[in-house]
């Protein structure tokens, strides 16, 4: 469950205008499982060649500014710009730990998707996976949006959770008690404890 829920939001490649959505995430899922599994450094959990992997292939197509704000819910639009940009920063680092963890329990997964919807009302489609392994297969849903005339991912669904809008509720008590710096601080807090504590 956790390789899915890391997986599914911050496995992307850069997007392209002629790609289909469906054929972004087939094309998203495969080449990360890929590069985990060829990579020992990756699968031993070395933070700082995940770390590359996301930001030359992952950010490009993930609208963390979306995501983040999503997250953090109402009192986004109160924060400074500098609060903004510690609020995804530290995101960052959240997922990176739970990405961090998925991978290192890549070994013969992979990824069918089932289906694609359109969102109601919206610009946004879901496309629904399945990553298939030795066990049972896990059901994974990405919500996508258009920007401009790319596709990027701003949230996943694993066994009817949303990822993004999980972490809103978890930060909501953090925002009541401390406001926006009160969430920084417990992020940063969190991110700093060893690997698997957060």
């Amino acid at each position: 469950m956790m390789f899915a829920a890391a997986t599914g939001l911050l496995t992307a490649l850069p997007a392209r205008a002629e790609v289909a959505p469906d054929a972004l995430v087939r094309q998203i899922s495969t080449d990360v499982i890929d590069a985990a599994k060829s990579d020992k450094a990756i699968q031993g959990g070395d933070f700082s060649r995940i770390q590359a992997l996301v930001d030359a292939k992952v950010m490009p197509s993930v609208n963390f500014e979306v995501a983040t704000r999503s997250a953090v819910g109402p009192q986004w639009r109160q924060a400074t710009a500098a609060q903004r940009s510690q609020l995804q920063a530290q995101f960052k680092i959240l997922l990176l730990r739970l990405y961090a963890g998925a991978l290192q329990q890549v070994k013969d997964q992979t990824v069918t998707v089932t289906k694609t919807l359109n969102v109601p009302g919206s610009t946004q489609v879901v496309v629904q996976t399945e990553v298939r392994g030795s066990g049972e297969p896990i059901k994974l849903d990405y919500r996508l949006d258009k920007f401009g005339d790319a596709w990027k991912i701003i949230d996943v669904n694993v066994g009817g959770l949303w990822l993004v809008q999980n972490y809103r509720s978890q930060f909501a008590t953090e925002l009541n008690q401390g406001g926006i710096d009160g969430l920084i601080k417990a992020l940063t807090q969190r991110n700093q404890a060893p690997a698997g504590k957060s």
